[in-house]
């Protein structure tokens, strides 16, 4: 039975076509700068976003480190929602790599007020931390893939400028916010000192992100990625594996964005799922399970059983992400699955 893994997007694998692209690759060693595989992806990428220089990393987690150790100082204290992936999700390493607190804000979905950023911005006294950068992140993985408008972000972005604070953009799905936006990723970018993207979602590279910004601070980049262990050596069979992610996989997207509207919509006629199928602007599908119909990690459970995977996040939320390893049919298997214990012929409201 073929399994219909809506886990995350994480969880693609090469096509053959790109596993040929990473047995092609010219390799040489990252570490002496002279893979040649690197640097073409590492220009591709600076080229996207519209910033001086690029650099490959081994994760996402690892791009958003080391560009908060080079735009920051220990002792200083970074503006982010309460929901961001690198606070949630990043093993506090905000605190322990580059010694710095954070300012946890509220906002929907995931995004920020310009309001509610000039309001935590601490005096010029030596009593506080020094508020010194701002973290947003597009799209939102706990806002339910929700997508920055260009406008909301550039205030944000300049409210953060007038007062000293560098910005930091958390793009892992960067590239599905434009999908979704028709915003070009230069566009996005030029809000942000920093922006990393992320190749092994949604663009289906088995491994890697990108980090850019200006010459300096990449180069600062570079050597805290040393120093966290993330110098590489013949890693152009990784680099290859991305650039043929950027060429053949971006304008798909939207078809996995399809995919989730149709799960969506599909959940919002069962009644024992709730979600506002409107909400859905990507990939990441949030709904909450009624308590008649048992746990969201029971519900799992029996999904799993049935050969569907998604992801139980708390007592009665489950997340489903679509990708381009989940076809039409498979989202099909997936809601027939669904309406099998939470909606039903009998239950379905018409």
């Amino acid at each position: 039975m073929e399994i219909v893994d809506l886990r995350s997007d994480t969880v693609t694998r090469p096509s053959p076509a790109m596993r040929a692209a990473m047995a092609r690759a010219e390799v040489g060693d990252d570490v002496f700068d002279d893979d040649p595989t690197i640097h073409r992806l590492q220009e591709r990428v600076a080229a996207l976003l519209g910033k001086e220089r690029a650099l490959f990393v081994p994760s996402g987690t690892m791009g958003n480190a080391v560009a908060v150790r080079s735009l920051t100082q220990p002792g200083d204290e970074i503006l982010l929602h309460r929901d961001s992936h690198l606070y949630f999700y990043e093993g506090g390493g905000y605190a322990a790599i580059s010694g710095c607190s954070v300012c946890l804000l509220d906002g929907e979905r995931g995004l920020l007020d310009p309001s509610t950023v000039r309001a935590a911005l601490r005096p010029a006294d030596d009593h506080h931390p020094r508020s010194s950068l701002v973290v947003l992140e597009n799209t939102h993985n706990r806002g339910g893939g929700s997508v920055w408008p260009l406008a909301l972000m550039a205030a944000v972005s300049e409210i953060a400028a007038a007062h000293g604070l560098r910005a930091h953009l958390d793009g892992a799905r960067l590239l599905n916010a434009c999908a979704a936006s028709g915003e070009a990723p230069e566009a996005y970018a030029r809000h942000a000192d920093t922006v990393s993207i992320c190749f092994s979602k949604g663009l289906g590279a088995p491994v890697g992100s990108a980090l850019a910004g200006s010459r300096e601070t990449i180069e600062r980049a570079h050597r805290w990625r040393k120093m966290l262990g993330g110098g590489m050596r013949q890693a152009g069979i990784l680099a290859a594996a991305a650039l043929y992610a950027l060429e053949h996989n971006i304008e798909r997207l939207a078809e996995d964005h399809a995919h989730a509207r149709l799960l969506a919509e599909a959940l919002a006629d069962m009644p024992g799922a709730a979600i506002d199928p409107g909400s859905v602007e990507t990939n990441i599908v949030y709904f909450d399970v009624d308590e008649r119909a048992g746990s969201a990690a029971e519900l799992c459970a029996t999904l799993e059983a049935e050969g569907v995977r998604m992801l139980a996040l708390a007592p009665r939320r489950v997340r489903a992400v679509t990708h381009l390893d989940v076809s039409r049919a498979g989202i099909g298997r997936a809601i027939a699955a669904l309406d099998a214990r939470l909606g039903g012929r009998a239950g379905r409201r018409r």
